[in-house]
């Protein structure tokens, strides 16, 4: 059985994707996702973890992210990773005090950055 981080470095470079002339954008899952700019440009905690899990299942979650790098994004999820202020979050949290126990809609999945990414993306964690 494969993990997430089995997978990560298995995906493809934006140059390395060979696709019947199509772009990565092509075969994106957020393609599929209706209203997808409202949930990967949300500032809700259960609208960023339904993004990240739309990511989890993409095939070209690695050139999304090195797309998101190449061109300074500012906001959104990008490539499974939630970009806030032209910085990527490792963790987001409601306002005010954090509950005792928390909530399982606060529960964002962790996606790993693939290895080819790793060093460029710490350079834009907060």
């Amino acid at each position: 059985m494969s993990t997430l981080v089995d997978i990560a470095e298995q995906l493809p470079a934006t140059e390395q994707l060979q696709t019947d002339g199509a772009t990565w954008e092509t075969h994106a899952a957020c393609k599929t996702v209706d209203n997808a700019y409202d949930l990967f440009f949300s500032d809700d905690i259960g609208e960023i973890s339904a993004a990240k899990r739309v990511c989890a299942e993409c095939p070209v979650i690695a050139p999304c992210l090195e797309t998101a790098l190449n061109n300074k994004e500012q906001w959104g999820v990008w490539g499974g990773q939630l970009f806030m202020n032209g910085e990527m979050l490792t963790v987001k949290r409601r306002r005010g005090r954090p509950p005792k126990v928390a909530r399982p809609e606060d529960l964002m999945p962790v996606i790993p950055v693939p290895i080819h990414l790793r060093e460029r993306a710490e350079r834009r964690t907060a």
